[in-house]
């Protein structure tokens, strides 16, 4: 049986095994947080290595590629450097395939109930083939990556913009140890409300699930948050916060959505190449599975 396995720098408490069914060859899914501990997991990419068919880097980017740019996170280096033998891949080619229809996605399921058409994202350039999906689509898009990344309130306004701010940060950024840009362990569990007014200006919130809970105000009145790595708890966190719709982008298994990485460690097992695989590869295999993204009214 195949065995694909994520480990995620994020919180334990979110850790799920579970055995899908990939047309028609029944395969287990696996996602092992480490609270934090980049050492520990680097010891477990060390352990597994070999031994399971694909793996998934969670809770960590290795890096971004914004329009034809690629900027590496250099502190994420460490946590991958003992694997030798099992394909790896951190989420950004399901980002950049199946990420990228989520705004037509939308429009065929609630299009009209988007009033005005405006998306907030916590990181643009961390979503750049959504973000480049909403544009496309027509919608007015605010970036924040300054904000939710670096604590810059500097809302950035175009895709030009984005790119801009993304030549010129992340050769710096990319070098700060990566607790400083994303919570890890159980500072994902903490809820520090910020950036109010543009939660409020906006009718669609998108990008990283922790991102957009971890700056959220106390009400989220019919927002439509598009995001993915949910579990049960934060459904009803949302709930609790009055959004309306929940979209996620990869498909919900056993009351669970799981991040890119660990779906596209499931495609690259599947595809059992030993190797990523290329867009084209990718969006074969998310034709042939007919995944798409999930739905949920949460008003009811």
């Amino acid at each position: 049986m195949k065995h694909a396995v994520s480990v995620s720098m994020g919180s334990s408490k979110r850790d799920k095994c579970i055995e899908i069914n990939l047309l028609g060859e029944p395969m287990i899914i696996e996602r092992i947080g480490t609270d934090g501990d980049m050492e520990r997991a680097a010891e477990l990419f060390q352990e597994l290595d070999g031994k399971v068919d694909a793996f998934g880097v969670g809770g960590a980017d290795l890096g971004l590629m914004v329009g034809n740019n690629w900027y590496p996170l250099h502190s994420v280096k460490p946590m991958v450097r003992h694997i030798r033998k099992t394909p790896f891949v951190d989420g950004l080619g399901l980002k950049n395939t199946l990420e990228r229809d989520i705004a037509n996605f939308l429009e065929a399921k609630i299009g009209g109930q988007i009033q005005p058409r405006h998306v907030l994202f916590t990181a643009g350039a961390d979503r750049w083939g959504m973000s480049l999906g909403f544009v496309a689509a027509g919608y007015r898009c605010v970036f924040g990556d300054l904000m939710f990344g670096l604590d810059i309130p500097i809302p950035v306004r175009s895709i030009p913009a984005l790119k801009r701010v993304a030549a010129v940060v992340m050769p710096i950024a990319g070098r700060l140890p990566f607790s400083m840009l994303y919570p890890t362990g159980d500072k994902q569990d903490t809820i520090v409300p910020k950036h109010e007014k543009w939660y409020q200006w906006a009718t669609v919130l998108a990008g990283d699930c922790h991102y957009i809970k971890g700056s959220m105000p106390t009400r989220l009145e019919e927002k439509i948050v598009v995001t993915n790595t949910t579990t049960p708890r934060d459904v009803e966190l949302f709930r609790d916060r009055g959004v309306g719709y929940l979209v996620t982008t990869t498909p919900v298994i056993d009351n669970r959505s799981f991040g890119t990485n660990m779906m596209e460690a499931a495609l690259v097992a599947l595809a059992g190449k030993g190797r990523k695989l290329t867009t084209e590869e990718l969006t074969a295999m998310i034709n042939e599975l007919g995944f798409e993204p999930h739905i949920q009214d949460l008003r009811s």
